[in-house]
């Protein structure tokens, strides 16, 4: 399979995980495609460091042959079905409740621990 075919099939999944398996539709905002072209910066950006100074090669064959900030245009495919499918994902699992509140590790058990000291609640440390 080459390169092209690889970042086609990439891009087709991720879609097909937004509108059908995850059902987050980011696709179809707005906002998505608003906010998108930062990410494009940035995948330039590390793209063309990383071809234009010979640390990723691509075989000319299994590429289509654009090349764009010296990397070629099947990276702007894989990098967007890449963000698509993290951004799917996150969205969902925030949907279903996973980590609704943003407190996390030792932090949130300081704060309820801090909580009931207030309310006189907290056990007296041993002597």
């Amino acid at each position: 399979m080459s390169y092209t075919a690889a970042a086609l099939l990439g891009v087709a999944g991720a879609v097909a995980a937004d509108l059908w398996v995850l059902r987050t539709r980011l696709v179809l905002r707005a906002a998505f495609w608003a906010t998108y072209p930062i990410i494009i910066v940035f995948q330039l950006l590390s793209n063309g460091i990383l071809t234009g100074r010979h640390i990723v090669i691509y075989d000319p064959d299994a590429i289509v042959g654009l090349r764009i900030a010296y990397a070629p245009v099947e990276d702007l495919f894989f990098g967007f079905a890449l963000v698509l499918l993290t951004l799917s994902t996150w969205v969902r699992l925030g949907r279903h409740g996973v980590q609704r509140r943003p407190a996390a590790g030792e932090g949130s058990r300081l704060l309820a621990w801090l909580r009931k000291e207030d309310r006189g609640d907290r056990p007296r440390e041993r002597a």
